[in-house]
């Protein structure tokens, strides 16, 4: 079914754009930190921007995840069609 192929493609597109969100939110909330930390405005240190990663990696991982096991139902199906002609 054709359907899997676009789930799939969909999915590693997904996993595309929230990578990219999650450089852009990372280096905006580590500059953010840093100049917080140069006007005294906080005592956490700017590393902790990174956290970010974790909730943004678990999203990739699983559209990454999703997008596999969407692209091997697409091939068996695709299997499926050709040993029935």
């Amino acid at each position: 079914m054709k359907r899997f192929k676009y789930l799939s493609w969909c999915f590693i597109l997904l996993a595309v754009l929230l990578s990219d969100v999650m450089c852009a939110v990372t280096a905006y909330g580590y500059a953010s930190i840093e100049t917080r930390m140069e006007y005294g405005m906080t005592s956490a240190p700017p590393d902790v921007a990174f956290l970010w990663i974790v909730p943004f990696g678990a999203g990739i991982l699983i559209c990454i995840l999703i997008a596999v096991f969407c692209q091997k139902k697409y091939r068996i199906s695709r299997e499926k069609k050709t040993d029935s002609c």
